[in-house]
């Protein structure tokens, strides 16, 4: 039996302690302070900021700099020596991005301070945004044993899965934010649970307004390929529930890049049509020399899936474990790196130009703040953690997209972005609300190119909607008519600054009570995921007793029919213009 959650009302302690030159947290004493490393000729400053040596987390001074047209960071530990990162690929990116920097409003704490950045995760103090969206994790079983992967329960050796009052009271922590509930349900394998479409109504009773469901989808087409109209229930039960997104693992349109699922896709694509789940992410997780020469391919099978597929976000790869330098450069690859690869497979169409950092993001919700004088849900993380386009997409034959329009080729982004700057200013000194409003309406098309803007968009009519009427719908008519392109980048020990998960927006809730932010829980793992989802452990072999043996281990592991699959029409369907 798992242990009980302690009750919404106990005030929660800090999870670590100093004593002299060490942090003490999850039963481990980790060194503070090291030599604060040096530039190099032809190596020009950045900032200085703090990270953890990869081998003992000793929090080191670092140096991020740069050199040959690149970012990179460095720290000396005296125990391990001194170690490089590359840490943005591209400098000139980097500055543009980095004129959106916010500092976010702080967030009540959720623990006492007793311990520098990263070591009193919970959320503390010195943490500077609130969650946009919050990783509930309800099992680290999973169906299938992915090499880049740090989530299953048969190397844990035991298995986590919180109960519903566990997950209740996890919701109520988050709830305490006082902002709008955003939840992935994640794991392992979220669908290996069969009371998944309780944990969604309870979200739902809880107040969450968001619910996507993370997951690579195995478990819907085994359902599919036993009986169609069993996948397509289950799908419509989830939707039903509650679930309003699927961020759906998906690396590669290739079965030699995506061999997690690409056979499979066609039979879950076919459940989400006709269970009703039309708001599918396509989530790749980008590994230089792996995966990188199908970015753009990727883009052209979510634009042929266009009625149900609302984006893809690609996820450079978080290199986990000890690895030598040269075994790191040749599977690194960080944001620009992945945008100027789609630049160079769409054609110039995407171009970089057209990609912009997340916290740009908070001049909108400025501006709502202003204009309605209501706290609003901001995205103010750091910079370097992500960026995000849309693209307007043209079909031609078999769906397959023949053009892809950025947003920004008919939208001035950065004069709109001053623009709203100026307006939010003016509603903040007092100028009437309307007056601003009424102007805004006639300016808007100032920004915009009708001689690029694609037919039938009606771009100024969304634009007057979400910002004059305020509508959420019209944010979401946006999602329908475009295609969201996103980058996450998170952190390893490797390139980990202490800086950018001060900002972090996207955390992590724990059945202990604490929220943390993901390039804590899952960096520092032994210190934050391990240990607390060990103390709320099943021992493998008491899950096996309950849940019969096929539960976990090797017999749990899906087994592919690929023959059957490659003979069914909807698999040449699907990929067809693709990779046929």
């Amino acid at each position: 039996m798992a242990n009980a959650s302690p009750s919404p009302e106990k005030v929660l302690p800090p999870p670590a302690k100093v004593e002299g030159n060490e942090v003490i947290i999850a039963g481990r004493r980790i060194g503070i302070g090291g030599p604060r490393p040096q530039l190099r000729e032809g190596e020009k400053f950045v900032a200085y900021t703090t990270s953890p040596c990869p081998y003992c987390y000793r929090l080191l001074p670092a140096v991020i700099f740069e050199r040959d047209g690149a970012i990179w960071i460095r720290k000396k530990c005296p125990e391990h020596g001194e170690m490089e990162e590359v840490y943005f690929e591209d400098a000139e990116m980097y500055y543009r991005f980095m004129k959106y920097e916010e500092e976010g409003k702080g967030v009540k704490p959720y623990v006492q301070l007793a311990a520098p950045c990263p070591f009193n995760c919970g959320l503390c103090p010195l943490h500077k945004n609130h969650t946009a969206l919050a990783n509930l994790v309800v099992t680290n079983r999973c169906n299938l044993s992915c090499w880049y992967c740090f989530f299953f329960s048969e190397a844990a050796g035991y298995v986590y899965e919180p109960s519903l009052e566990q997950i209740r009271f996890m919701v109520r922590q988050l709830k305490k934010q006082g902002v709008t509930m955003a939840i992935q349900i994640t794991g392992g394998e979220p669908t290996l649970r069969d009371d998944l479409v309780d944990i969604v109504r309870l979200l739902k009773e809880e107040g969450v307004r968001h619910i996507q469901l993370n997951t690579q989808g195995i478990r819907i087409a085994e359902m599919y390929l036993k009986d169609p109209q069993l996948a397509i229930d289950y799908v419509a039960k989830l939707r039903s529930a509650g679930v309003n997104t699927v961020y759906l693992s998906f690396d590669g349109v290739s079965p030699r890049v995506n061999w997690k699922n690409h056979w499979e896709i066609p039979f879950i694509f076919d459940a989400f049509r006709k269970g009703g789940m039309t708001s599918v992410v396509l989530v790749p997780t980008v590994i230089k020399g792996i995966n990188d020469h199908e970015l753009g391919d990727i883009i052209r099978f979510a634009g042929k899936h266009i009625d149900i597929v609302r984006g893809v976000n690609y996820q450079p790869v978080s290199l986990t474990g000890m690895m030598k330098r040269h075994e790191r450069l040749k599977l690194r690859i960080t944001i620009p790196g992945a945008i100027k690869r789609i630049e160079e497979q769409t054609d110039g169409q995407i171009h970089k130009d057209a990609w912009y950092p997340i916290p740009v993001s908070t001049v909108f919700s400025k501006f709502i703040e202003a204009l309605t004088h209501e706290p609003q849900f901001t995205m103010a993380n750091h910079p370097a953690c992500g960026a995000a386009t849309y693209v307007f997409v043209e079909r031609g034959e078999n769906n397959v997209p023949k053009r892809f329009v950025p947003i920004s080729d008919f939208l001035d982004v950065e004069g709109f972005v001053e623009y709203l700057k100026e307006k939010t200013e003016e509603l903040e000194e007092g100028k009437n609300k309307y007056l601003v409003l009424s102007k805004m309406f006639v300016n808007m098309k100032k920004f915009i190119d009708s001689s690029k803007i694609p037919k039938d968009l009606g771009l100024t009519k969304m634009l007057f909607k979400v910002f004059v009427k305020r509508s959420y719908e019209a944010l979401g008519e946006l999602h329908y008519k475009m295609l969201f392109l996103g980058m996450m980048h998170f952190m390893d020990l490797y390139n980990y600054d202490v800086e950018r998960v001060m900002r972090c927006n996207i955390h992590y809730l724990m059945p202990d009570g604490r929220i943390v932010p993901f390039c804590a829980f899952n960096v520092l793992n032994d210190i934050y995921r391990d240990y607390i989802q060990e103390k709320y452990k099943i021992p493998l072999d008491e899950w096996a007793k309950q849940h019969g043996e096929k539960s976990v281990g090797i017999a749990s592991k899906y087994k592919r029919n690929r023959k059957l699959m490659e003979s069914h029409p909807l698999y040449k369907e699907t990929y067809k213009g693709i990779i046929f």
